[in-house]
């Protein structure tokens, strides 16, 4: 059992703190970006990689790449919590878009139709690393021109996967989920709990 109940989080997403903080997780953020090394995590799929195993392997990558900054920086070892959230239509990954051109194409590719989002959380301490799993379907309802372009101008579409936020205004475009709510936010809290357990957090 760990003496002091506090995780690193290898993001600098919002969205997780604020679901961390939601289910009471003491935490420290620990940006990737200024990890040496960091450039290891390549956030590009391996030709044929899968949706769902693409985002496993990112955030197992990301928990390591925390961990190593931990250990090399000397930091208190904290566990250390990695995620990743993708959308996927088809079988194709939707990522982040580039800019609203690329935001614009991937909401109409979602318009009247379901999808998946898949996100995985990892978390490291020591030399352990689990890693879980959380899919989900969302069915869009028909978006026209207007309304996507409305939406581009509140701009939430940046940094989200598949260009929307479903905690936010995209939130009226879902007719229907099927899965976890938060785990569509970008980070599981069921999963995430039972990692944390099994770490010897209390949550």
């Amino acid at each position: 059992m760990l003496v002091d109940k506090r995780i690193y989080l290898a993001s600098q997403s919002s969205r997780r703190r604020e679901l961390l903080k939601q289910i009471g997780v003491a935490y420290d953020v620990l940006p990737l970006r200024a990890v040496v090394g960091r450039m290891d995590v390549i956030e590009t799929p391996n030709a044929g990689e899968a949706a769902s195993d693409f985002v496993q392997r990112m955030a197992t990558a990301k928990a390591a790449c925390g961990w190593h900054a931990v250990d090399t920086r000397r930091l208190l070892r904290f566990p250390v919590l990695g995620a990743d959230t993708v959308v996927e239509l088809d079988g194709a990954i939707l990522g982040k878009p580039a800019m609203r051109a690329e935001a614009s194409a991937m909401l109409a590719r979602l318009s009247g139709r379901e999808h998946q989002v898949h996100t995985a959380v990892a978390v490291q301490h020591e030399d352990r690393l689990e890693m879980r799993l959380s899919s989900s379907r969302v069915k869009f309802a028909d978006l026209d021109a207007a309304t996507i372009t409305r939406y581009l101008e509140t701009g939430e579409y940046l940094g989200k996967a598949g260009a929307y936020a479903i905690q936010g205004r995209a939130g009226a475009f879902a007719e229907h989920i099927d899965g976890s709510y938060s785990g569509i936010m970008g980070l599981p809290l069921y999963e995430t709990a039972v990692l944390l357990r099994a770490f010897g957090l209390a949550v």
